[in-house]
């Protein structure tokens, strides 16, 4: 008897070890798996049965979850988006089916209340017996920036972005993408309008869900001559009355390729020009020329200090790195130096250079959440300003700040707001495979006023706009910046 028993014992005792194996390998091992596997109705259900936190800016709801209006429907709360394709870029959505993105994605744990600054009031809740609520974002747009940025952009049927910055702090002011989208689809509770809109934006040229302010990168064009200078004028190469070649063009070095002005005339009447009146006239030449006597490292170092390279950048969404490309030549370098060749960075990266130089050479980390809230909008924690390492001297930023008021001054009216003096650069970018025939993506990067620059902003518009292959930054993209910067101001935009 003694052998059938401890038989049946040690087969019941592996029963039991297998059922303790399978219990941990679904509970712990595979638990995250299929928490968040979309099959799973109950986590849907249980998301959706607690209000989700709200998303604010200067005291206007962006985003919030209200009772579903359907009393059949099996998650009670619906999420909204106020003025949706407004705020987009920034908000995000927030979709049963297709996840979330933008701050929707970046807060989360805040929004749905799991966040460790929520903890104490998750305990006061279980113990008061309040239904569970996520926190709430309140955001440092500025509606009234965001809004003339949008508009400005949108009246003119322009593709492409707007970023403005607070200087002195780093708070993004606002941030905008064109075309833009509706949010408010993606989140209804109805599957099969869900699936139109993500299908109508997915597949839309040019795509609707990018957040061109922070995911794409493009050739900075003449606005890269901001770092150029900023290198040249810590090594002590250059200043404003420097003389430097008027040439309509000039030969890249090791190279037989021929590089001109813009508009391939001189840079003026004699055989040179001060360094000033180049920049004020974004002459090719002489920044070629100047890249190449800073050299590789000095104006990789400038870039570099400055943001550029930077993969762990967020606000909190992820921002794509910026970058300077490969300078192993005289050739690449000089093209790089105005801004071409490799050179590529986002618009929030060109808004963080014109915002160093307005900060006198010290650059903020970029933010676009100012406050987390409680439930009972109670303030949980505060965005401190982040100051950085400084990139150039307050004497290379004033001596930064003169020349782009010399560029400022230099460009077209359009736009321009009586009895504010703005600090500015533009550029006109060429890209593509066919660089001289594909209208040129059109900057204006500034700040203002002077001398106690409250923004700075960097606005692109891609492919000329409405002007085509006549297009420039001063002509296309300055009038937006300038909107915004009045609106930053309290002026009309």
């Amino acid at each position: 008897m003694n052998t059938p028993l401890r038989r049946v014992s040690l087969a019941v005792m592996v029963l039991i070890l297998l059922l303790l194996g399978q219990a941990t390998w679904i509970q712990v091992v595979k638990a995250d798996e299929y928490r968040a596997d979309p099959r799973n109705a109950r986590v849907l259900l249980d998301e959706y049965s607690r209000q989700r936190g709200q998303i604010s800016a200067g005291g206007e709801v962006l985003a919030q979850s209200v009772e579903s209006p359907d009393p059949g429907d099996r998650l009670r709360y619906l999420r909204q988006y106020t003025e949706g394709p407004l705020y987009a870029p920034v908000t995000g959505y927030y979709s049963q089916i297709y996840g979330a993105g933008g701050m929707e994605r970046a807060m989360d744990p805040v929004l749905n209340g799991t966040d460790d600054r929520l903890f104490v009031r998750r305990i006061s809740d279980a113990i008061t017996g309040r239904d569970p609520a996520g926190g709430n974002v309140v955001l440092s747009i500025d509606p009234r920036v965001q809004r003339a940025a949008y508009e400005a952009m949108t009246r003119r049927g322009y593709q492409g972005s707007v970023v403005a910055i607070r200087p002195q702090t780093g708070e993004v002011l606002a941030m905008v993408s064109t075309p833009s989208y509706d949010p408010n689809p993606l989140a209804s509770h109805n599957g099969e309008v869900q699936q139109e809109a993500w299908e109508e934006l997915t597949e839309a040229d040019p795509p609707r869900l990018t957040n061109r302010a922070i995911s794409e990168t493009y050739p900075p064009g003449s606005t890269f001559k901001v770092v150029n200078t900023a290198a040249a004028l810590e090594a002590g190469l250059i200043s404003p009355q420097t003389p430097v070649t008027a040439a309509p063009r000039i030969t890249l070095p090791d190279s037989t390729t021929q590089l001109e002005n813009y508009d391939g005339k001189p840079c003026g009447p004699g055989a040179t020009v001060p360094f000033a009146t180049a920049f004020a006239k974004s002459c090719n030449g002489p920044f070629a020329n100047l890249a190449v006597q800073v050299g590789p490292e000095r104006l990789r170092a400038m870039a570099t200090s400055l943001g550029f390279e930077n993969p762990a950048l967020t606000v909190p969404m992820p921002v794509q790195p910026s970058r300077v490309g490969d300078l192993d030549d005289g050739a690449s370098l000089a093209q790089s130096g105005i801004g071409q060749r490799d050179v590529r960075l986002t618009p929030l990266q060109n808004a963080m250079i014109a915002a160093t130089v307005a900060n006198g050479g010290v650059p903020m980390s970029p933010h676009t959440v100012a406050q987390i809230q409680g439930q009972d909008l109670s303030t949980v924690d505060t965005t401190e300003p982040d100051r950085l390492a400084r990139a150039f001297s307050q004497s290379t930023a004033d001596t930064l700040t003169q020349l782009m008021i010399g560029s400022e001054n230099n460009g077209s009216g359009e736009g321009k707001i009586p009895g504010v003096q703005i600090a500015s650069k533009t550029g006109t970018a060429e890209w593509g495979a066919s660089p001289k025939t594909n209208p040129p993506h059109t900057w204006y990067d500034a700040f203002g006023p002077v001398p106690d620059p409250q923004i700075a902003v960097s606005v692109i518009v891609e492919r000329g706009g409405n002007r085509g292959e006549e297009a420039t930054g001063g002509s296309v993209a300055a009038p937006i910046g300038r909107a915004v910067i009045a609106a930053a101001l309290g002026g009309d935009s």
